[in-house]
């Protein structure tokens, strides 16, 4: 059953740039609010593993191999 959460002492440049937002997106401010913490807590959980075994079958094997690689292709593009 869905809850009805509260927030209070919101301060008001908060509030109107939270309304322009929703207008914005053509939404109200509750719509909008939603929205928000949908994006930010109401997704799907990071998927570290499936992140790590990517990196794994891409033959990487720790993050100075990375940075090595980043290195490499920052230095390449640069003798372009």
């Amino acid at each position: 059953m869905p809850v009805n959460l509260s927030v209070k002492g919101v301060p008001d440049a908060v509030v109107e740039t939270l309304r322009a937002r929703a207008r914005a997106n053509h939404r109200s401010l509750q719509g909008e609010m939603m929205a928000m913490i949908e994006a930010h807590v109401g997704g799907r959980p990071f998927p570290a593993r499936q992140l790590w075994d990517a990196a794994r079958a891409a033959g990487l094997s720790g993050p100075d191999e990375a940075v090595q690689m980043v290195r490499d292709d920052r230095d390449d593009r640069d003798r372009r």
